[in-house]
This record gives C-alpha cells, sequence and structure tokens, in this order.
C-alpha cells in the first residue's frame, strides 16, 4: 500500500488543481468522467480514494460538498482518510475460512466469533506464513522472543490451549496441527 491513488470522479476542476501540483503530492491522480472509467481505475488501483462532490455506491469515497475549502484542509483531510482506510485494511487478515480481526483480537468463522490473546493471534499469523510444520524452537524465538537454549513448555502449553477453544469454539481440530516437527495451519 505505498502508492497513494485518488481517483477525481465527475469533478473536473478539482482534477485540474491536482493534477498541476501532482508532483508536490503524496498522490497519483487519476480523473474519472463516467462510471466505465471509474469501475475500470477502481479495478486496476490499489490503495484508491475516489474523490467526488455526489455520494456514490462505494465506501471507499471521500464527498467533498461544502465550499470553499481550503487546499490545506483538503490534503489533511485526504491524508486522514487514506490512514484509516491502511488501519482498516491492514487489521483484517484471512486465514482458510477464518478472518482475524487485529483490532479487536478475534477469529471469526461466520458469525461467530472468539477472543484471543496478542499471542495466540501472534502464533495463528506466523504459522499461516509458513507452508511446513515449525518447530516449538522456533516459535520460542520468534513469536515468544525467548532465547534459544531455554527449556520451557510455554509454546506447548499456549497450543494446546488454543487448539481447545478452537474446538469448543468453531469445532475444527484441523485448524492448527501438531506434527512431529512442529506446528502448522492446515
Amino acid at each position: 500500500m505505498s502508492n497513494q491513488n485518488l481517483i477525481i470522479y465527475r469533478f473536473n476542476s478539482l482534477y485540474h488543481i491536482l493534477k498541476e501540483l501532482e508532483q508536490d503530492l503524496n498522490f497519483k491522480v487519476f480523473e474519472a468522467t463516467n462510471e466505465k472509467n471509474l469501475n475500470n481505475l477502481v479495478l486496476t488501483l490499489q490503495n484508491h480514494l475516489i474523490v467526488t462532490s455526489k455520494k456514490i455506491s462505494n465506501k471507499n469515497q471521500f464527498i467533498i460538498d461544502k465550499f470553499p475549502i481550503k487546499f490545506s484542509k483538503l490534503i489533511e483531510n485526504l491524508n486522514i482518510k487514506f490512514l484509516k482506510n491502511k488501519f482498516v485494511h491492514q487489521s483484517k487478515i484471512e486465514i482458510k475460512n477464518y478472518l482475524i480481526n487485529l483490532n479487536s483480537r478475534e477469529i471469526s468463522l461466520n458469525k461467530t466469533r472468539l477472543k484471543l490473546t496478542e499471542k495466540e493471534i501472534n502464533t495463528i499469523i506466523y504459522l499461516s506464513n509458513k507452508k511446513k510444520p515449525i518447530s516449538i524452537h522456533e516459535l520460542q524465538t520468534k513469536v515468544w522472543g525467548y532465547q534459544s537454549g531455554m527449556e520451557t513448555h510455554t509454546v506447548e502449553t499456549h497450543i494446546y490451549r488454543l487448539r481447545k477453544k478452537i474446538l469448543k469454539t468453531f469445532n475444527d481440530e484441523n485448524l492448527l496441527l501438531s506434527k512431529k516437527n512442529g506446528y502448522q495451519i492446515s
């Protein structure tokens, strides 16, 4: 989400102003003069924000309906909207059929939700990013931050409890698997 893309929809005068100042802004500026053009831009541009003077059927929009507006205030509001979008985008992670909400520390499947601890979420995310079983030692160092060579059963205990919670709430014993050489998200 490095590039911020502004799509100016049916707002020709604003498009020309922002396009002229584009090199001094943190945005790439695009113009959409009709709905088809808008839909094409939305499909091709990541991290975009639609700026319009009237509400449209898209959640990712910023409406300017009160004039005059100070240019500095406009840029500030656009930056805030991009930050909010980034926060929302980064707060939800999909793993298998589950959705993890990092803000509320919940894992959900359909409408069923389960509160998790930060370590439980970090464990699930770490395991989901790996294709092979992960050893207890690697989890100790990468998720718990323990030094190598420490003898502890913290990982095993946490994963045992996490598997029980998932089984009880979602009736799923296959999300988090215990293999002979570590743990793995199925």
